[in-house]
Protein backbone atom coordinates (compact mmCIF):
# COMPACT_ATOMS: atom_id res chain seq x y z
CA UNK A 1 0.00 0.00 0.00
CA UNK A 2 1.86 3.59 -1.44
CA UNK A 3 1.56 6.41 1.08
CA UNK A 4 -0.72 8.07 -0.52
CA UNK A 5 -3.26 5.51 -0.28
CA UNK A 6 -3.00 5.03 3.35
CA UNK A 7 -3.51 9.00 3.76
CA UNK A 8 -6.26 9.34 1.54
CA UNK A 9 -9.96 8.96 2.61
CA UNK A 10 -11.83 5.81 2.19
CA UNK A 11 -13.51 5.19 -1.28
CA UNK A 12 -17.50 3.24 -1.39
CA UNK A 13 -18.68 2.51 -4.35
CA UNK A 14 -22.36 2.75 -3.56
CA UNK A 15 -24.05 1.16 -6.62
CA UNK A 16 -27.98 1.29 -6.49
CA UNK A 17 -30.27 1.87 -9.38
CA UNK A 18 -32.80 3.74 -6.97
CA UNK A 19 -31.32 7.18 -7.69
CA UNK A 20 -32.85 8.65 -3.99
CA UNK A 21 -30.86 5.50 -2.35
CA UNK A 22 -27.60 6.66 -4.32
CA UNK A 23 -28.14 10.23 -3.26
CA UNK A 24 -28.90 9.85 0.69
CA UNK A 25 -26.40 6.86 0.74
CA UNK A 26 -23.64 9.74 -0.68
CA UNK A 27 -24.38 12.57 1.24
CA UNK A 28 -24.09 10.44 4.64
CA UNK A 29 -20.92 8.94 3.75
CA UNK A 30 -19.67 12.36 2.41
CA UNK A 31 -20.61 14.34 5.29
CA UNK A 32 -18.53 11.52 7.28
CA UNK A 33 -15.63 12.09 5.28
CA UNK A 34 -15.17 9.22 2.71
CA UNK A 35 -15.03 9.64 -0.99
CA UNK A 36 -17.83 8.29 -2.78
CA UNK A 37 -17.77 7.08 -6.30
CA UNK A 38 -21.45 6.07 -7.65
CA UNK A 39 -22.83 3.12 -10.10
CA UNK A 40 -26.52 2.61 -11.09
CA UNK A 41 -26.30 -1.17 -12.17
CA UNK A 42 -24.32 -3.70 -11.59
CA UNK A 43 -21.75 -3.55 -14.64
CA UNK A 44 -21.41 0.18 -14.27
CA UNK A 45 -20.31 -0.61 -10.61
CA UNK A 46 -17.90 -3.87 -12.04
CA UNK A 47 -16.51 -0.91 -14.68
CA UNK A 48 -15.67 1.18 -11.32
CA UNK A 49 -14.26 -1.81 -8.70
CA UNK A 50 -11.49 -2.50 -11.81
CA UNK A 51 -10.62 1.12 -12.29
CA UNK A 52 -10.96 2.42 -9.05
CA UNK A 53 -9.20 2.29 -5.87
CA UNK A 54 -12.23 1.09 -3.58
CA UNK A 55 -12.47 0.06 -0.28
CA UNK A 56 -15.77 -0.75 0.12
CA UNK A 57 -18.57 -2.00 -2.10
CA UNK A 58 -22.31 -0.91 -0.78
CA UNK A 59 -24.37 -2.67 -3.70
CA UNK A 60 -28.22 -3.29 -4.09
CA UNK A 61 -28.92 -6.88 -4.81
CA UNK A 62 -31.73 -6.03 -7.54
CA UNK A 63 -29.78 -4.07 -10.25
CA UNK A 64 -30.46 -4.46 -14.15
CA UNK A 65 -27.52 -5.71 -16.52
CA UNK A 66 -25.94 -7.40 -13.29
CA UNK A 67 -27.60 -8.27 -9.73
CA UNK A 68 -25.78 -7.40 -6.89
CA UNK A 69 -24.98 -11.26 -5.69
CA UNK A 70 -23.01 -11.25 -9.03
CA UNK A 71 -21.14 -8.30 -8.44
CA UNK A 72 -19.97 -9.51 -5.15
CA UNK A 73 -19.19 -12.84 -7.34
CA UNK A 74 -16.94 -10.96 -9.47
CA UNK A 75 -15.73 -9.03 -6.77
CA UNK A 76 -15.09 -12.42 -4.68
CA UNK A 77 -13.50 -14.26 -7.81
CA UNK A 78 -10.70 -11.96 -8.67
CA UNK A 79 -7.31 -12.00 -7.07
CA UNK A 80 -7.29 -8.15 -7.49
CA UNK A 81 -10.46 -7.15 -5.92
CA UNK A 82 -11.11 -10.12 -3.60
CA UNK A 83 -10.02 -8.07 -0.69
CA UNK A 84 -12.54 -5.56 -1.07
CA UNK A 85 -15.63 -6.08 1.49
CA UNK A 86 -19.27 -6.21 0.23
CA UNK A 87 -22.17 -4.81 2.05
CA UNK A 88 -25.63 -5.84 0.49
CA UNK A 89 -28.60 -3.95 0.22
CA UNK A 90 -32.11 -5.98 0.04
CA UNK A 91 -35.59 -5.74 -0.20
CA UNK A 92 -36.90 -6.69 3.27
CA UNK A 93 -37.81 -10.29 3.27
CA UNK A 94 -35.58 -11.20 0.19
CA UNK A 95 -33.27 -14.31 1.27
CA UNK A 96 -30.51 -15.16 -0.38
CA UNK A 97 -28.74 -18.68 -0.15
CA UNK A 98 -26.40 -18.62 2.26
CA UNK A 99 -24.16 -20.60 0.40
CA UNK A 100 -24.03 -17.85 -1.77
CA UNK A 101 -23.50 -15.19 0.58
CA UNK A 102 -19.76 -17.21 1.87
CA UNK A 103 -19.24 -18.18 -1.97
CA UNK A 104 -19.61 -14.06 -2.80
CA UNK A 105 -17.62 -13.40 0.67
CA UNK A 106 -20.70 -10.51 1.44
CA UNK A 107 -19.63 -9.45 5.02
CA UNK A 108 -23.22 -8.02 5.60
CA UNK A 109 -27.14 -8.07 4.32
CA UNK A 110 -29.12 -4.94 5.03
CA UNK A 111 -32.78 -4.99 4.94
CA UNK A 112 -34.65 -1.90 3.17
CA UNK A 113 -35.49 0.38 4.70
CA UNK A 114 -32.84 0.82 6.39
CA UNK A 115 -31.07 3.83 9.19
CA UNK A 116 -29.13 5.93 7.32
CA UNK A 117 -27.12 6.20 10.58
CA UNK A 118 -26.98 2.31 11.16
CA UNK A 119 -25.90 1.89 7.59
CA UNK A 120 -23.09 4.44 8.32
CA UNK A 121 -21.72 2.71 11.39
CA UNK A 122 -21.67 -1.03 9.83
CA UNK A 123 -19.28 0.84 7.01
CA UNK A 124 -17.17 2.13 9.63
CA UNK A 125 -17.18 -1.00 11.64
CA UNK A 126 -16.35 -2.95 8.11
CA UNK A 127 -13.70 -0.48 7.09
CA UNK A 128 -12.00 -0.63 10.80
CA UNK A 129 -12.07 -4.36 10.55
CA UNK A 130 -10.17 -4.74 7.24
CA UNK A 131 -7.75 -1.92 8.11
CA UNK A 132 -7.04 -2.71 11.69
CA UNK A 133 -3.76 -0.66 11.50
CA UNK A 134 -5.20 2.19 10.07
CA UNK A 135 -8.10 3.23 12.92
CA UNK A 136 -11.31 4.76 12.52
CA UNK A 137 -11.58 6.29 8.79
CA UNK A 138 -13.81 9.07 9.07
Amino acid sequence: MTKDHENRPRRILVADDEEYIVRVVSFKLESAGYEVVEAIDGADAWSKVLTGDIDLVLTDHQMPLMTGLELAGRIADDPSTRHIPVIMLTARGFRLDAEEIVASRIVELIAKPFSPRGLLDRIRETIDAAEPDRGRAA
